[in-house]
């Protein structure tokens, strides 16, 4: 059973005397829960499938989370709903080990909070938009657009090719 400082370090010593192909599912549930110092997730849930292999163990991870994020067009916060999984293998030693570098300890167990940390960094969107059609902040004024028009409207370009726009018309 996990602890509730490390819920996600688990005992997996009984699989290595497993036979190969034996594997064992560790489901979690958590309202809230913060990996690392700064990534707070909300209606945290997922598995982990770890199975017996002649290199290592496999690790195998679904999970799924929200959490709030700041919109780079209005500044507004909202909630971002999100999925991940990631496989790995913990090598039983050196020669079996992947480019990950993941070794499987000696007090056989293992420790999954940063895995999960950096597959979950990965899904946050580096620009994250609240919404499709965010208007975004008026630039001469800050007015949030999608709460109301201000009125402003972007000056027209000094271009040397603005003319050409009237012959359109």
């Amino acid at each position: 059973m996990p602890s509730s400082k490390k819920p996600f370090r688990i005992n997996v010593g009984f699989i290595i005397h497993e036979e190969i192909g034996n594997n064992y599912d560790f489901p979690f549930e958590f309202a809230k829960i913060t990996l690392g110092d700064d990534l707070e997730l909300r209606n945290f849930e997922g598995i982990i499938n770890v199975g017996k292999t002649p290199q290592g163990l496999v690790v195998q991870a679904d999970f799924s989370a929200e959490n709030t994020l700041e919109c780079v067009r209005c500044l507004c916060d909202f909630d971002h709903e999100f999925d991940w999984s990631f496989t790995e293998l913990y090598a039983f030693d050196k020669r079996s080990e992947t480019e990950s570098g993941l070794i499987l300890p000696e007090d056989a167990h293992i420790d999954l909070a940063v895995l999960l940390r950096e597959y979950a960094l990965l899904e946050i969107p580096i620009s994250p938009i609240c919404k499709p059609n965010c208007k975004g902040l008026c630039p001469e004024c800050g007015q949030n657009l999608n709460e109301k028009d201000c009125g402003h409207r972007p000056e027209q370009p000094d271009s040397p090719f603005a003319k050409l726009k009237d012959l359109l018309h």
